[in-house]
């Protein structure tokens, strides 16, 4: 996501700074250019005209202009502006009693799913979520939901089989909640293809009958221009109260993101980073500010590995690299844990100025073929790495589906990283740069 608009922002601002004087012009320039890539990114037109307009406004200030470093300066207007655009601080959600949020959106926006991400990111946070199942025109939504709650140990309230009445399904709904001790309510409601009037006065009826704290739009981060005419139409009907993005790991322009908060002015709360449950986070504008920019996102980083990495597990693989112990059930350990940190090229691209490394990307099928030579290794192979005589190495080769040429070069690169251990003065050297 981003990533065409963020590769043609660094040059333009790559240029922009190799000027050691910045005129009216080199600013004109650069904005014309800017606001191209943010149409070509499917931002909504009016929203990249008037975004243009503040930043020029600002750039063109005399202090800019005079100042040291004026491309730099202008980068951090754009920095500021584009953390603006996005919706300035994080809003966190009202959780007030009776603590009911309501999800809607347009059919395949992912509904169904962002409230299940929903209730196993508040029930990790403490809280006691419970999810009602109200899209009544889908049988197959129920049934997910009741599958995804099973999966994430999150009670689901279950219409009766052919019930049609929304209403009547969430009065029943709120006794059953407070049976289950649940203190967060989410509704997972009906969608459309498209908008319709029936569709809006069925949920604005369920809103004015719940009175919910929230009211959140799910929203496809991949719909493009479409976008800001579906966050129009639900906001003028439920006055929404924030937004939920979908789908912000994929290869889609990202303008939505843009758009949809500045129609609006509601901020977007959380985001689908992946297709797991565990893969939804709340919305830092400021971050992803950073990320477009190639700044990267350090912070997001390090909070991803808290929650993902085991710290007893890490201080145990430090150790075993420290004394040069580390085998090849070790690498298949802490292989698993950074892949839990989600795809290696999104984890890279959090880090500043990795964005920048053009042409740059991860094979994702190579890291599998990796790790299928080393599962085909007994427990004594993994063990002890210098038992992987010729014969082995071919049994391990037709094992994992690869070529006797890979599982060699996967040992040699092996061997060469546990002599790196062994040479202590060596690694004291790659452990003090990795600290600074």
């Amino acid at each position: 996501m981003f990533s065409q608009l963020s590769d043609k922002l660094q040059d333009i601002f790559k240029d922009l700074r190799g000027h050691g004087i910045i005129s009216e012009q080199n600013v004109n320039d650069a904005m014309r250019e800017v606001r191209l890539a943010l149409l070509e990114a499917d931002v909504h037109y009016q929203v990249a005209k008037d975004f243009i307009a503040r930043v020029k406004e600002k750039a063109l200030g005399q202090e800019v202009l005079r100042s040291v470093t004026p491309g730099q300066q202008i980068v951090k207007i754009f920095h500021d502006e584009l953390t603006a655009l996005l919706g300035g601080d994080a809003a966190p959600l009202n959780l007030d009693k009776p603590g009911r949020i309501l999800m809607v959106g347009l059919h395949g926006a992912g509904k169904t799913t962002s409230s299940a991400k929903l209730a196993l990111y508040l029930k990790k946070q403490g809280r006691s979520p419970v999810l009602v199942a109200c899209d009544l025109q889908r049988p197959a939504a129920i049934d997910q939901l009741a599958t995804l709650g099973k999966q994430i140990g999150v009670p689901v309230f279950l219409p009766e089989p052919g019930e049609k009445n929304l209403l009547r399904v969430a009065k029943q709904s709120e006794e059953w909640a407070k049976e289950q001790l649940g203190n967060v309510v989410i509704y997972d409601t009906a969608g459309r293809l498209e908008i319709d009037d029936a569709l809006v006065q069925e949920i604005r009826q369920l809103k004015e009958q719940l009175q919910p704290g929230e009211v959140l739009l799910v929203c496809d981060a991949a719909t493009g221009q479409q976008a800001v005419s579906v966050a129009t139409h639900f906001h003028e009907a439920l006055d929404i109260t924030g937004l939920v993005l979908t789908k912000l790991d994929g290869d889609a322009r990202g303008g939505a993101a843009l758009s949809m908060r500045e129609v609006t002015k509601r901020p977007i709360k959380f985001a689908g980073v992946g297709e797991k449950l565990e893969q939804f986070e709340p919305f830092y504008p400021e971050r992803l500010a950073g990320r477009i920019l190639g700044m990267g996102d350090i912070l997001g980083l390090v909070e991803r590995a808290a929650e993902a990495i085991d710290e007893e597990e890490a201080l145990r693989m430090e150790k075993k690299m420290r004394t040069a112990t580390f085998d090849f059930n070790d690498f298949l350990t802490n292989f698993k844990m950074m892949r839990k940190l989600g795809p290696l090229e999104n984890i890279l691209g959090m880090l500043p100025g990795m964005s920048n490394m053009k042409g740059f990307s991860v094979d994702e099928k190579q890291l599998k073929r990796v790790e299928g030579i080393v599962l085909s290794m007994t427990m004594e192979e993994r063990r002890r790495p210098d038992m992987l005589n010729a014969r082995r190495r071919q049994r391990i080769a037709r094992g994992s589906g690869t070529s006797v040429s890979e599982v060699n070069t996967l040992v040699q690169r092996f061997d060469q990283m546990r002599k790196l251990m062994k040479n202590t003065g060596k690694m004291k050297k790659m452990m003090s740069r990795m600290r600074t």
